[in-house]
């Protein structure tokens, strides 16, 4: 089984594993309750999904209607102003069929634009404040993409208690020194206030090769080895207090869940053999990769 670890300050035991429910996003609904059943067996008890992951709300909502209290469940909105997330939050109530969500985050809060619009008067933060206070949802997260966003997490933990960052995270990212020292920061604070840390694209190899014009059931090329698959989630779930959030590919779901219940901590050597044997590149590097 999965370890569990206290979910910052939140109080839930989340498994270290959180199920990226944006692979059920495109599947049928038998297909998606044999994806769900596969995740519970391995003892994944927290599942993140987004009001922008195509049906990924409705895929979930029959196996919620039984299961409700056996996860912790989040969504996201991507909606800036107070209104419209606002009313994003409620229709993931209405989708996933529940009255009250664990966690709502705002979605890749990145921008500057974006994220004035979000922190000031009527923005998203304060309207999802106000659903907090009313009980629709008990926690509020920030999540994001690229090389700037642990910098901008940080500067959002001044303007709000939010109780969880998200953060891309993987070997090949943190060989950037610039992303690695934002990052530490960002951690270091996290772990001083108990702020949830989660992560993402772990398994990633790099950007579709142009033209690609193959099967794609995540926007990055994903690594296919097996036995580097396992080091490169070994390296994430290392490193205490880091959640890692399983891909929106779920051809490698079983993979990453075996890996996941029989880590071991990959040398830095085994993880460099691997960028140069495999290819892995960066999926962000603050300027013209960096938007997605």
């Amino acid at each position: 089984m999965i370890a569990t670890s206290a979910f910052g300050s939140t109080g839930h035991l989340s498994s270290r594993v959180i199920f990226g429910a944006a692979a059920l996003g495109a599947m049928s609904q038998e297909r998606a309750d044999a994806t769900i059943e596969l995740v519970r067996r391995a003892g994944v008890n927290h599942f993140d999904t987004a009001a922008s992951y195509g049906d990924s709300e409705d895929r979930l909502k029959p196996w919620l209607a039984k299961h409700r209290s056996e996860v912790f469940l989040a969504s996201k909105t991507g909606d800036r102003s107070g209104e419209a997330a606002r009313a994003s939050l409620e229709r993931s109530l209405e989708r996933l069929g529940v009255d009250q969500l664990d966690m709502i985050q705002l979605h890749n809060l990145v921008e500057e634009d974006d994220w004035r619009v979000a922190h000031g008067p009527g923005g998203a933060v304060e309207a999802l404040a106000q659903a907090k206070a009313e009980g629709l949802v008990r926690f509020i997260g920030v999540t994001g993409h690229g090389t700037r966003i642990s910098r901008m997490h940080s500067r959002s933990l001044v303007e709000y208690a939010f109780d969880s960052v998200l953060i891309p995270y993987n070997f090949t990212l943190m060989e950037n020194r610039h992303y690695r020292a934002d990052t530490e920061e960002l951690l270091e604070t996290c772990r001083q206030r108990r702020i949830a840390v989660q992560t993402i694209k772990s398994i990633a190899r790099g950007r579709w090769p142009e033209g690609y014009q193959g099967r794609q059931f995540s926007w990055y090329q994903p690594l296919e080895d097996p036995a580097a698959i396992g080091r490169a989630i070994s390296y994430v779930l290392s490193k205490d207090g880091l959640f890692l959030n399983t891909s929106s590919d779920a051809t490698k779901l079983e993979i990453i869940l075996a890996a996941s219940e029989n880590n071991t901590t990959p040398s830095e050597q085994a993880l460099r053999d691997d960028t140069s044997a495999l290819g892995i590149t960066p999926l962000f590097d603050g300027n013209e990769l960096e938007r997605i």
